[in-house]
């Protein structure tokens, strides 16, 4: 069924091109033999015309008349032609046998900036594609499958991907030459979403794979010698596999978080609170275990915070993922400092630790899931690798902002801005793209 759809859309651009193409020399036809018309004949000039004369010029007169009429209608016809093959959202192009350009709509410009005016221009020169050029050969030897991907390098080191069909066509002119007709349809966002899912699900995988094969071995070690095994290893075979259960537990929760995120009903429950008693109570929370870990929480409020609307709930698991990092990768005696200030349409609030900072290449990749700046070190930490994804999904829904900025040696800050009037319904974020 796809591809007769293909085929009958191939068809019926085909048909409209030709349509098109006719319409043009008729227009064109129709202007000429106007302009070789002398204009309307009348009698007033040079006296009374004799009933022979008469009778031509009005003849004469009728038969202008009709070319004009005639030439109105084409004019109309090719407007809608060419409004119709303007509005297509997919790419048409059309090249003669020595790959000029004999025809493209505005779909093409759009994929391709340096097609615009692009007529009687070869397609190499407009766009660097090895990729292209194959493809009008394989169509031209009958060799090209019904469907191609081709890949096209944009703007900013990126890839422009088509779907292109191909067909081999008389040409329009009246020559004897074979034209090719291209249909090009984009397909880079479905690409990116194929790749981004290919790289969660390879993510996923490897993330999953560590602890199952930490609690298999284990527990096979357990059924073949559990008699022999000493009650010391045993527990201590016990409490591992119960340490990476609760590691995949950890890892499930947080991708069935981050589902219920990115759906199209995140349902957040938004209530206007007061900011300054919620980071307070917040800091009260953590200053128990920041002193276990021998680590000082500080405060600092700007005046007069005012109430917004926030899903409590939800923030309060923002900012136990940022503190929860602080605490794990600041050296013991650091100090992690809370901070918030308001801004002219929104309030900030910044996590500040003095640890030892993160790279620059790696700050742009922090939200992205499982991305980890230190592998081992991380997995060692207990953490999944996906919390600051799942912070930035939740500030992104409340319509706010969220950010890392740090400097090795330095320390890290995490900003995260939320606005002072209520954001409108959102809608579901996209996962962000690997890099």
């Amino acid at each position: 069924m796809l591809k007769l759809a293909l085929v009958l859309e191939t068809v019926g651009i085909l048909l409209l091109l030709k349509l098109l193409w006719d319409a043009r020399q008729r227009h064109r036809d129709l202007r000429a033999a106007l302009k070789r018309r002398a204009p309307y004949l009348i009698d007033t000039v040079v006296g009374p015309f004799k009933a022979d004369w008469r009778a031509t010029a009005s003849a004469a007169n009728d038969l202008v008349e009709a070319l004009r009429a005639a030439e109105a209608a084409r004019s109309s016809q090719l407007n809608q032609i060419e409004a119709t093959l303007g509005s297509l959202q997919e790419g048409v192009l059309a090249v003669d046998e020595a790959n000029k350009v004999v025809l493209a709509n505005k779909a093409l410009a759009a994929l391709f900036p340096k097609a615009v005016d692009c007529l009687g221009q070869r397609i190499e020169a407009l766009v660097h594609s090895s990729a292209l050029a194959a493809f009008l050969d394989d169509v031209r030897r009958g060799a090209a499958a019904n469907r191609v991907d081709l890949e096209f390098p944009g703007a900013n080191n990126t890839s422009v991907w088509v779907e292109a069909t191909g067909a081999i066509v008389p040409a329009w002119d009246g020559s004897k030459d074979r034209w090719i007709l291209c249909v090009l349809h984009e397909v880079t966002r479905q690409k990116q979403l194929e790749s981004m899912r290919k790289d969660f699900v390879a993510n996923v995988s490897h993330e999953l794979r560590t602890p199952l094969s930490v609690i298999k071995g284990f527990v096979e070690t357990l059924v073949d010698g559990h008699r022999e095994i000493p009650e010391a290893d045993r527990d201590r075979f016990l409490r591992t596999i119960q340490r990476h259960t609760d590691r995949l537990h950890l890892i499930l929760e947080d991708l069935l978080t981050l589902s219920r995120l990115e759906s199209g009903k995140p349902c957040l429950k938004l209530e206007t609170a007061d900011l300054s008693r919620f980071i307070r109570e917040l800091a009260e929370d953590y200053r128990h275990r920041a002193a276990n870990t021998d680590h000082r929480i500080e405060l600092q409020l700007g005046e007069s915070l005012p109430p917004i609307p926030i899903d409590a709930v939800r923030l309060h698991q923002v900012f136990d993922n940022l503190l929860d990092n602080a605490l794990k990768y600041t050296p013991p005696q650091s100090t992690i400092a809370i901070r918030a200030e308001v801004l002219a349409s929104e309030l900030e609030i910044r996590v500040v630790d003095n640890g030892p900072g993160i790279p620059a290449k790696d700050l742009p990749h922090l939200f992205e899931r499982f991305y980890r700046v230190d592998k081992g070190r991380s997995r060692e930490k207990g953490g999944t690798g996906l919390g600051l994804s799942i912070v930035k999904h939740i500030v992104l829904l409340h319509g706010g902002r969220v950010w890392a900025e740090s400097t090795p040696g330095q320390g890290t800050t995490f900003v995260v801005t939320l606005p002072r009037l209520q954001p409108a319904p959102a809608a579901a974020v996209m996962p962000q793209s690997q890099g």
